[in-house]
């Protein structure tokens, strides 16, 4: 059985992004095409990456939040060897962020967001900040968990 998301986000019975991961890498081959194609035609490699950038790896992480969390180590290396393929054709910088720090630093914006505004969806569900004097732990975001939160 499989689950689609939209846009074909695809998850298996099994819980694993796999065939979603080859899917993707496989979309995203073919775009490669048609940016070599542009280079052929005499564009500039700093247009190139920002084609790149734009097409190939929004089209390499969309809706990575439904699925990033059930990709296997495997999945992710195979999504970092693409991209490190395209540094390697000169259409994504050596300096730019990873796949994974894409990722991190997106989830990382989205949760700040929900600690800031207190008009967002997901501000309510979240647990109290901790009001402990003890400190076993530095803890990020000074939360504390609870088992259960009335929504």
């Amino acid at each position: 059985m499989l689950v689609t998301f939209y846009y074909r986000t695809t998850i298996t019975n099994h819980l694993s992004a796999s065939e979603h991961v080859s899917d993707v890498i496989s979309r995203c081959a073919q775009s490669i095409h048609a940016v070599r194609t542009l280079r052929c035609h005499g564009m500039s490699d700093e247009a190139l990456q920002v084609i790149y950038e734009a097409v190939i790896i929004q089209k390499l992480l969309y809706a990575y939040s439904a699925w990033w969390g059930f990709s296997s180590a495997v999945d992710r290396q195979r999504i970092e060897a693409f991209v490190r393929r395209g540094v390697r054709s000169r259409f994504y910088s050596a300096d730019s962020p990873t796949a994974a720090e894409l990722v991190s630093d997106s989830d990382d914006n989205l949760f700040g967001n929900v600690l800031n505004n207190e008009n967002h969806v997901l501000h309510k569900p979240l647990p109290e900040r901790s009001t402990h004097d003890y400190n076993l732990r530095r803890r990020s975001r000074g939360r504390s968990l609870s088992v259960k939160t009335d929504f």
